[in-house]
């Protein structure tokens, strides 16, 4: 039996510097952190060869008196914290206690402080772990460290290190985070004698995403500000025109620390439900500001991720706050100047929208209640409306809540009122209304407004639904099968009833009353395929909102339809009325808004 010995002190920090000291880049956060808490206003960060070999971090911060410096480079000693209590009220970025000596026991490291209250400085040497003797030296106040040759004594950690450039882009990365959680506080970083960013203190954190992401997606950012008893939201998110492949341009920025935290994502993406197409992320710059005893930052040993006392609160307020706001922006969609559309790319400020596409990203909002059905020869204005005071924002299992709009308000959303328009191609309508003309893709449009109609209508109740005179037999796979018997409940709620009929195939004994015009079969499997795929929504809202979204899609209006004017005055009033029919259910837009200074530029009239 193997035996149980003592590591020693050299070899438990080279164990906790492979949890601290990944890359460059963690050296970089450690280092600023820790000068952020020491009261720094400046901080200069220099880099040499993506920082694997120097990464040098200056600031002008409380400084480290000569009798501390040895401590400072000793596992678990820290100014930060005094008790277990402590832990789980952390209000400085730093505490763990350890990081300092992480990295000198896989680096060369040198630090160089002086107190304000002392007349000379000192310094410290430290080379793989072996600790030199602290010096006397002219120094001013603050704190200088500099870490050389990464991982000089690990050769198998350093060959993980990949090239410069993907090194420096880390860094970086750490520096914007950082400088957009601290906007008072002057950052500076140079690579190999060239200065990347200088960025002196500013009071709008919108001066510091334009100078990292460019002017024209600040000048386009929503406002968002939002105080529920101690918990305080500020910040900003972007027009769902402005959009990424990924989530990397969503910061959350926790009591001056950048997180992540799924389920604040999640809340990011349910308020964007519905205004960006599958594959699409919101950008977002989000603080957050709480007690620190309502956090517990000692979940993981970077801090990227944290524990909350009360983690749904938080996201309620999120999801209610992003809601409300986008409730009061116009998110209609805007023509592309002449010469502007240039191939997307993750570095563009400010992304021209997506192509359209049909995916299904689901959306999630509040809506007014009212039912419309359109059935052969029948007209869009025999409808049945159904009115109430106050809808939920989402279903009953839903966390959150959202204040409805008055329908007064929601003119900003709609600069077209029932004024007259003409129907072109057989697929678009056209309008004009104070010097603006408005395009509208008449099935998105119409799939938007079925889409929160029908919504509205499940909250207070089943759908219509129309039962079958002689219940229809449907061969599946037994996989599809099997996911159609288990959410039989669920799509009972949409008026679709099902029963089992042996083996592989199921019976169908009703449909909403929308899709009675359906092919019955091929709507059934359709619907079996989707719930039997590996990515088929799990949690029952999701798979409603799903539903529905197939359910107006399928009842909407078609490209190629070709409407009589009392349809198209109809399409248009509707659309007057809703809240959110900027996009369909999908994400595409459904309204195209060209001012007279558009067609000016395109005309070159300007």
């Amino acid at each position: 039996m193997p035996e149980i010995k003592q590591l020693p002190p050299h070899v438990v920090n080279k164990i906790a510097a492979g949890e601290v000291v990944e890359r460059p880049a963690s050296m970089v956060k450690e280092l600023v952190e820790n000068a952020i808490d020491a009261g720094a206003d400046r901080i200069t960060v220099t880099l040499r060869e993506g920082g694997t070999a120097e990464v040098r971090v200056v600031d002008n911060g409380c400084g480290i008196s000569p009798e501390q410096l040895l401590l400072a480079v000793t596992s678990h000693a820290t100014s930060k914290i005094e008790s277990d209590d402590d832990l789980f009220d952390v209000a400085t970025l730093g505490f763990r206690g350890e990081a300092l000596a992480s990295i000198s026991s896989v680096a060369h490291l040198n630090i160089r402080s002086r107190t304000a209250t002392s007349d000379a400085g000192a310094e410290l040497q430290v080379d793989g772990g072996a600790i030199g003797t602290v010096k006397p030296i002219a120094a001013a106040v603050g704190t200088t460290i500099s870490v050389s040759d990464l991982f000089f004594n690990t050769p198998v950690r350093r060959k993980f290190l990949r090239t410069i450039r993907t090194e420096l882009s880390h860094c970086t990365e750490t520096i914007t985070r950082l400088a957009l959680a601290h906007p008072q506080i002057h950052f500076s970083l140079t690579h190999d004698d060239r200065l990347l960013h200088d960025l002196p203190p500013v009071t709008e954190l919108r001066d510091r995403i334009a100078h990292f992401y460019g002017q024209p997606l600040a000048d386009g950012l929503l406002e968002i500000s939002s105080q529920e008893g101690d918990i305080t939201l500020t910040g900003y998110v972007a027009h769902p025109e402005n959009s990424r492949s990924n989530n990397k341009m969503q910061y959350l920025l926790l009591r001056g620390r950048f997180i992540r935290d799924r389920s604040l994502q999640h809340a990011v993406s349910e308020a964007y439900r519905g205004l960006l197409l599958r594959g699409r992320y919101p950008i977002c710059f989000l603080q957050i500001q709480m007690p620190a005893d309502q956090v517990d930052v000692n979940v993981h040993p970077t801090k990227l991720e944290v524990r909350f006392r009360d983690s749904q609160r938080l996201y309620r307020q999120m999801l209610s706050a992003l809601r409300s706001r986008f409730l009061k922006a116009n998110l209609n969609a805007t023509l592309e100047p002449l010469g502007s559309v240039t191939p997307a790319t993750e570095q563009t400020a400010a992304l021209p929208f997506p192509s359209p596409t049909h995916p299904d990203n689901r959306p999630n909002r509040p809506i007014p209640v009212a039912i419309h059905q359109r059935h052969s020869g029948s007209t869009l204005a025999e409808t049945v409306a159904d009115k109430t005071e106050a809808i939920r924002d989402t279903f009953p299992e839903s966390p959150g809540k959202n204040p409805v709009q008055d329908p007064a308000q929601t003119a900003i959303h709609h600069p077209l009122g029932p004024a007259p328009a003409i129907q072109v191609m057989d697929r678009y309508l056209i309008a004009e209304n104070d010097n603006t003309v408005i395009v509208m893709d008449q099935h998105a449009l119409h799939e938007s407004i079925l889409y929160e109609k029908l919504r509205a209508k499940m909250l207070s109740g089943p759908l219509d639904r129309q039962p079958l005179l002689v219940p229809e037999p449907v061969d599946l796979a037994a996989d599809e099968a099997a996911a159609l018997i288990d959410q039989r409940e669920t799509l009972a709620r949409l008026g679709i009833e099902i029963e089992p009929f042996g083996g592989e195939t199921v019976l169908l004994t009703s449909l909403p009353s929308l899709l009675a015009k359906q092919n019955r079969g091929t709507l059934l499997q359709s619907l079996a395929h989707q719930l039997a795929s590996p990515g088929g929504t799990a949690e029952r809202r999701d798979l409603l909102d799903e539903l529905l979204h197939m359910i107006a899609c399928k009842a909407a209006i078609k490209a190629g339809d070709v409407l009589a004017t009392e349809e198209i005055q109809d399409l248009i009033a509707q659309r007057s009325e809703s809240t959110m029919s900027h996009h369909c259910p999908h994400g595409r837009p459904t309204t195209l808004v060209l001012t007279r200074e558009d067609l000016d530029r395109q005309f070159l009239r300007t």
